[in-house]
């Protein structure tokens, strides 16, 4: 490795790094030690730096966690090489590398409790700041605004994921932001789409419609099928939120029109996910679930719908378990929740426990049947 190349991934000039090799035995930035053994693979204990880092157990063996992270993103960020912007026309430099760790930690979010996965984005997003502070000239810092806006809208899922909206406000802000220094209106309708739909979820009906309203007009005229077809459905949750049946089925009817006439070839970056008239039906089911409509809900094939990885499928089966609810159906719908309420323990996910609270809530009874009790002692005093 070159004193270039090394110095690109820490954030240095070459002449930096030709300066710490000559320093010997003087003092050294611990925050730049880091960053190299990090970087290299040195332990931190060969640096002088404590190793402090938090052990995650694997097949019984304990493995640093950070080390185990960095692997699966690095495992998981071949696959999506081919659809960036830099690699498409065989450009490299620091935006790519930074961008494809910034991707690949989505992987992991499905087998990874959101509080450990948070740890490594955000020092992730601390080293793409490093680096974008020493970026030459306006194009470099433009793409690496670019990265900086998917860290950030990744941090923003994350913090959905542990139930603080607060934060998770903040990153998604944050996200939009740097799309817009970054210069790419689709980029930043994306930030801005996925803003709305958190605030959808999370029942602030009308935030969600005016966020989803200015990511269309970001876009303008050139609005890919992906896009459209996906801010319909986030249009249908937001309604669903407010309450309004016949706007969220519009959105929805449109939205599942867009899908079905969408091209075979993966969506065009940022998307990183398939989107599909399947994820139309489960939105439909999750509208359903908000409405109290079991009908939208409780479809013959409602189950297979709930695809995706765990957490996905737990917070799907809640919005079931609500539908069943709503049509009386209490032993299936508690017995569906307490399926959920396993995975949302398992990976310590607030998102998953506040729905299956919001589910319990909505039943009231003064003497709640035996489902209802158990589940109620399953959910007393947990804490995340």
């Amino acid at each position: 490795m070159t004193q270039r190349q090394l110095g690109e991934a820490l954030g240095l000039s070459q002449s930096a790094v030709s300066r710490l090799e000559k320093r010997g035995t003087d003092s050294y930035s611990t925050d730049i030690l880091a960053r190299a053994s990090a970087h290299l693979g040195i332990p931190l204990a060969l640096m002088g730096l404590a190793d402090s880092r938090p052990q995650v157990e694997v097949n019984g063996s304990d493995v640093d966690r950070r080390d185990f992270l960095g692997g699966a993103a690095a495992v998981a960020a071949t696959p999506v090489l081919a659809a960036l912007p830099e690699a498409a026309d065989g450009a490299t430099g620091q935006a790519t590398a930074l961008r494809l760790s910034a991707i690949a930690y989505r992987r992991p979010d499905g087998s990874t409790p959101s509080r450990d996965l948070g740890e490594a984005v955000h020092s992730h997003l601390r080293l793409i700041q490093t680096v974008t502070h020493t970026a030459a000239g306006d194009a470099e810092r433009r793409r690496l605004a670019a990265v900086g806006s998917e860290a950030a809208s990744l941090a923003g899922w994350l913090a959905w994921d542990m139930g603080d909206h607060g934060s998770a406000r903040t990153w998604y802000g944050s996200a939009i932001k740097a799309a817009r220094v970054a210069r790419d209106p689709l980029l930043a309708a994306y930030q801005t789409g996925s803003l709305a739909q958190f605030e959808a979820h999370t029942g602030n009906a009308v935030q969600a419609l005016n966020l989803t309203r200015k990511a269309r007009r970001s876009l303008g005229t050139q609005c890919p099928a992906v896009a459209d077809a996906w801010l319909f459905s986030v249009e249908g949750l937001a309604h669903a939120a407010g309450g309004d049946r016949r706007a969220a089925d519009r959105a929805l009817a449109a939205s599942r029109t867009a899908a079905h006439t969408l091209p075979t070839e993966p969506p065009p970056w940022p998307w990183v996910f398939t989107f599909n008239s399947v994820k139309v039906a489960a939105c439909r089911v999750t509208c359903g679930a908000r409405l109290g409509l079991p009908e939208w809900v409780l479809s013959e094939d409602v189950e297979a719908l709930a695809t995706g990885h765990a957490k996905q499928r737990a917070l799907l089966v809640l919005d079931i378990a609500a539908g069943h609810l709503a049509g009386g159906r209490i032993d299936a719908a508690f017995a569906l929740a307490g399926r959920a309420l396993d995975t949302g323990l398992q990976y310590r996910s607030g998102r998953i426990l506040e729905r299956a609270r919001a589910v319990r809530r909505s039943f009231t009874s003064s003497a709640p049947p035996k489902v209802v009790r158990d589940f109620d002692e399953r959910l007393h005093g947990v804490y995340l």
